[in-house]
């Protein structure tokens, strides 16, 4: 080799060493995907429920509470049936239903709104009474026309009621009050208290209004 060209290779500069190759894009396009599907889960997953410590309160039915009251449950034993309150009665052990003091109790029920009824058909027929030829006004006239046809509709549903309440007292005397027709089973007092006329229990009204829609009446 020539002086020149020795002297020429002594002077080039050293070569820099290769940098490290970046790992592939391909790896972080991977890995987007999973975390955005990871936060969209997380996001919108169903809430974990609650633990039997965080879910201590629980909602009882009245005739549950009433039947955790002592004064209530044992109120029965001390009172009349008529001076019985709705929750006193609730409170009964399932087996005095239908004993002597609820008997009473659901008569004195049944009286009152017998007396109820009777008095608001004695109220609609003075209300009927009222001549509407002495108004002159036709305005006047047609609208208390309308009132007397309304009065006149909820007599005939007072009527009915009426009868029912009739036949109820009458299920009282002879010792079916409290049982349902169709199964014989007890009605239950909620049921009663809320309707004392009901006849039937809440499955079997259900499974006839149900044939009564799919069949009519």
């Amino acid at each position: 080799m020539s002086k020149t060209m020795a002297a020429k290779t002594a002077a080039a500069p050293a070569k820099k060493a290769p940098k490290p190759k970046a790992e592939p894009a391909a790896v972080a396009t991977l890995e987007a995907p999973h975390t955005s599907a990871s936060r969209f889960a997380d996001r919108f997953a169903p809430p974990t429920p609650p633990t039997r410590a965080m879910n201590s309160t629980v909602i009882e039915s009245p005739r549950t509470m009433a039947k955790a009251d002592p004064k209530l449950a044992n109120a029965w034993k001390t009172k009349a049936g008529t001076e019985l309150t709705d929750a006193e009665v609730l409170a009964m052990p399932e087996a005095e239903y239908m004993n002597a003091k609820q008997l009473e109790f659901f008569r004195a029920k049944l009286n009152e709104l017998k007396d109820g009824v009777l008095s608001n058909a004695g109220e609609t027929t003075e209300h009927l009474r009222e001549d509407t030829s002495i108004v002159p006004d036709p305005a006047d006239r047609a609208t208390i026309e309308e009132e007397h046809a309304l009065e006149l509709r909820t007599r005939d549903r007072e009527r009915k009621l009426l009868k029912k309440i009739m036949q109820s007292l009458a299920r009282l005397d002879s010792g079916e009050y409290g049982y349902c027709d169709e199964t014989g089973e007890p009605i239950g007092l909620g049921r009663l208290i809320a309707r004392p006329t009901a006849t039937l229990s809440l499955e079997a009204q259900q499974r006839r209004e149900l044939k009564q829609k799919m069949f009519g009446d």
